[in-house]
């Protein structure tokens, strides 16, 4: 892995534990499924991505009925208490910190404002100006730091992350929101793990280190 100049962020799981009932509801109202109460906010919103995504062009989605949803789980959300510490940590490395997300941009608003969190993103990323879910946003957000993909991690908290980190061609930095979980997630071979947020600062230091150490013959 060589030096990492930017950090590509989905708030979903990766910033905030979300509610999982509002993503359920909106699969329910778009494609008459839905997961099972109790499942992760993660799980959820990652099986509504997959019906958007294989949906495509043919979905006619009512536009404010969704993002009310959006809006709702947003206020519900709860913030990470480590993630303030850890994006001022990385803005004063002068690491470009970009958010990628498939939600709409009303929401990403939403959530950066109800947290103050705008000031530390260069960049925001949603399935609006992206224009689709999963790999548009992702690949936008790459495309605009305007670094080599090897030289950008994307935080993942779920399967479904890192494969789709794996497939648009960026480093995977897996956060270990839950223990066991996390063990199963790690198998599927993430560029790297951590377990809080506060971590993220040294690790990107401890790349950097080692991609200056000179090489033995």
């Amino acid at each position: 892995m060589r030096v990492i100049k930017a950090v590509l962020v989905e708030p979903v799981g990766c910033l905030a534990e979300f509610p999982a009932e509002e993503f359920n509801d909106i699969a329910e109202r778009l494609f008459e499924s839905g997961l099972p109460i109790g499942e992760s906010g993660s799980d959820a919103y990652w099986y509504l991505l997959d019906l958007m995504e294989q949906a495509g062009d043919a979905l006619t989605a009512p536009t404010a009925a969704v993002e009310q949803l959006e809006l709702q789980a947003i206020d519900r959300a709860q913030l990470y208490e480590d993630v303030v510490p850890a994006l001022a940590a990385l803005k004063a490395m002068h690491i470009t910190l970009l958010v990628a997300s498939s939600l709409s941009a009303v929401a990403v608003n939403r959530f950066l404002e109800k947290f103050s969190l705008a000031p530390y993103f260069s960049g925001v990323w949603t399935r609006d100006n992206a224009g689709g879910v999963k790999a548009a946003p992702l690949r936008k957000a790459m495309e605009s730091a305007a670094v080599k993909p090897d030289e950008m991690i994307c935080l993942v908290d779920t399967a479904d992350g890192i494969e789709l980190a794996n497939r648009v061609g960026v480093n995977s930095m897996l956060m270990f929101n839950d223990y066991d979980e996390g063990k199963r997630l790690a198998m599927l071979g993430p560029s790297g793990g951590i377990v809080s947020l506060h971590e993220l600062p040294d690790a990107i230091r401890f790349v950097a280190e080692g991609a200056r150490a000179p090489r033995l013959p």
